[in-house]
């Protein structure tokens, strides 16, 4: 494997598991120096101690990011560890799904909180740090579900869009501070979550994963495989993009 985000600093958010752990794993391969949050601290510590076992050098910071003196203290703890930050994957979220009537305000307000405010107080954070050393890489994980509307969804599109339309505008407003900022957007993934909900609800898993035209679910390493080229400097011409990696369920 390339090592093109060798000594680059990434905060990545969501980090203790599923996509989030897998695109950390990709960045510590790739040769970055991470900077990993998340809501859990249990699950954190021991995705932390897995990396560090394999020699990547690995900070964290717990708590709920959708706050904004959390999100603050995580973005410092990159200058603080490493003294810069070059990378910020915002990957914290996770949505509560259901029929949208059936939500209840606290359902809506988290679903918002989880997807949107996260991303919007690190990124608020982030950028003036990568704006005064001239470099920044912004990739957001938003949903392919925008794109296309899926069963019980329009609360979590709510806030995955507005991730959506917050990457445009950043895009434009800081393209000539050597900062890109892009989306990945994943349609149904193997992960943890999906187990879980396939648990609780296998019928609504089973229709998820029935649109996609490859006939499964993508892999945890295919959403970070596409994340760590968006957090490199080959990407450098790459920005205000939303890219799905979804197996063709949206094309164009």
């Amino acid at each position: 494997m390339t090592r093109r985000l060798q000594d680059r600093v990434a905060v990545v958010t969501g980090a203790a598991r599923g996509i989030g752990y897998a695109i950390a794993e990709r960045f510590a391969q790739e040769g970055a120096r991470l900077v990993l949050a998340d809501l859990d601290a249990k699950l954190l510590q021991e995705a932390a101690s897995k990396l560090r076992s394999s020699g990547a050098e690995v900070a964290t910071e717990a708590g709920d990011l959708a706050q904004q003196d959390v999100a603050a203290r995580t973005i410092a703890a990159a200058s603080q560890h490493y003294g810069r930050l070059d990378i910020l994957a915002n990957n914290a979220g996770g949505g509560i799904l259901r029929p949208f009537l059936e939500h209840t305000p606290e359902t809506l307000r988290a679903t918002i909180d989880r997807n949107l405010w996260t991303a919007i107080w690190c990124c608020w954070y982030a950028l003036p740090l990568m704006k005064a050393q001239g470099y920044g890489r912004i990739v957001n994980l938003g949903a392919d579900s925008v794109r296309n509307g899926l069963w019980d969804h329009a609360a979590y599109n709510a806030a995955k869009g507005g991730m959506h339309g917050m990457t445009t505008g950043l895009a434009r407003e800081f393209a000539q501070c050597g900062i890109t900022v892009n989306t990945v957007a994943p349609c149904v993934v193997n992960t943890p979550q999906l187990a879980e909900v396939a648990k609780r609800d296998p019928e609504l898993a089973r229709k998820v994963t029935a649109i996609v035209p490859m006939g499964r679910a993508g892999e945890m390493h295919e959403i970070a495989s596409m994340v760590a080229y968006l957090a490199g400097e080959e990407a450098a011409f790459v920005t205000g993009q939303v890219i799905s990696v979804n197996g063709g369920t949206t094309m164009l």
